[in-house]
């Protein structure tokens, strides 16, 4: 059947138009939560009264960068944080991940992550997989976890731990990367971060909040957190930044982060921006805008995979969202591959391939990834992968229009669908 020119299925397309239809409301709220954010981020344009000299490339140690320094307090100003630290330098979210965590963890502290085990490249950067010297564990950071009941904090259980002290760092992982669990809303994370200030005070709360930004109406430090870390090559970069991640927190933790990633007693004050601050502004500009894109794309997703018989699809087209993340269990490996082989073929870039699944590094088991998108890696363009393990769950995110999202996604189910 033709539709906008591509031939697919007749029961494709049928799902697809009750889908749209089905997913209108929640759209309207999507669009909601975008105007506002988006009025944020002028405002704090305007407050800095940014300007084109802003712009400028600064080249060699980077001092004096009044664009980069610029672009910081507007990322402090929208996330409510006394500073941030804005670089092209991080090379991907999980660098950044690493290198917070290791400018604030020292040998003798104690980690405590409250969300569960953390997502696959992050348990190689503690140590509790892939027998690194250069991870936290193996320089003398203690890891301790506790699991999610229900995809809901063990407070109880957190304010047993808490008493006990001798916790420097409490971490929580907004998005739920590869587990079962559903991600973390605002709400829930604002609940767990009071109990924690009420029992520890002096623990830092540090978010990982890679795939949640703009997605709510609050970011985890407007209730609370002390650290968040997340990368340009997701929400806050709209397709736009070409790499790079952001630390936003109070000003002591940051300091801290930035010694780390420059050299102690410099921090901040190094760092060329390698010509590209205006992709960095012209991204976090259109953040809210790509972000609601991405959103609606997923929402689609979510219902046309329900329409079309699969179960194990999370979060339904009519939950509340904090990430833009969608995924749903194919519960065979031949409906993953060809999932991930369908959205390849709706992709911009290199919608020729055929993706094959292979190892990756940082990844326990054998990865299909599917993703044609203009910044390799970029997870805000609409890219799926996932373990090829029961019960084969496919990890979609991005989208950078609704558009594209839409005709991507019924590309993937169509060739799933065999039709």
């Amino acid at each position: 059947m033709n539709y906008c020119g591509y031939e697919f299925g007749e029961k494709t397309v049928e799902l697809a138009l009750r889908a749209e239809e089905d997913c209108a409301e929640m759209f309207r709220r999507t669009d909601e939560i975008c105007l506002k954010r988006s009025a944020e981020v002028l405002r704090a344009f305007q407050k800095e009264r940014v300007s084109t000299s802003d712009f400028i490339e600064i080249t060699g140690y980077g001092y004096y960068d009044g664009g980069r320094d610029k672009l910081e307090r507007i990322y402090s100003d929208i996330f409510g944080t006394e500073d941030a630290l804005v670089r092209i330098q991080f090379m991907s979210g999980t660098h950044a991940l690493y290198i917070a965590m290791s400018g604030l963890l020292k040998y003798g502290d104690t980690m405590l992550c409250i969300s569960g085990e953390p997502y696959d490249t992050l348990k190689s950067v503690i140590g509790i997989t892939g027998g690194s010297r250069n991870s936290l564990m193996a320089n003398g950071v203690k890891y301790e976890a506790i699991e999610l009941v229900n995809s809901e904090f063990d407070l109880p259980a957190i304010e047993e731990r808490l008493k006990k002290g001798g916790v420097r760092l409490v971490h929580i992982q907004r998005s739920k990367g590869y587990a079962s669990r559903k991600s973390l809303t605002i709400d829930k994370i604002e609940k767990a971060i009071s109990l924690v200030k009420r029992t520890a005070p002096e623990a830092i709360v540090f978010v990982d909040n890679c795939y949640g930004e703009f997605t709510e109406e609050l970011e985890p430090t407007h209730v609370g957190a002390d650290i968040a870390v997340g990368s340009m090559m997701k929400n806050p970069g709209a397709g736009i930044a070409v790499s790079g991640a952001y630390c936003v927190g109070r000003k002591d933790l940051i300091n801290d982060v930035a010694e780390r990633l420059t050299s102690p007693c410099i921090g901040k004050d190094l760092g060329a921006n390698l010509n590209q601050l205006s992709s960095l502004y012209k991204g976090l500009f259109m953040a809210p805008s790509v972000t609601r894109m991405a959103i609606k794309s997923m929402i689609f997703a979510s219902h046309l995979l329900e329409l079309a018989g699969f179960c194990g699809v999370d979060p339904k087209y009519t939950d509340t969202r904090t990430d833009i993340v969608q995924t749903v269990d194919l519960n065979s490996a031949e409906n993953l591959i060809k999932f991930c082989r369908g959205l390849q073929k709706g992709s911009p870039i290199e919608s020729y391939v055929v993706p094959q699944p292979d190892s990756m590094p940082g990844y326990e088991d054998e990865e299909i990834m599917a993703g044609g998108s203009f910044t390799v890696g970029s997870t805000i363009e609409l890219s799926c992968d996932g373990p090829l393990k029961p019960p084969y769950t496919s990890y979609m995110q991005g989208g950078l229009s609704y558009e594209y999202g839409k005709l991507g996604v019924m590309h993937a189910v169509d060739h799933m669908l065999g039709e």
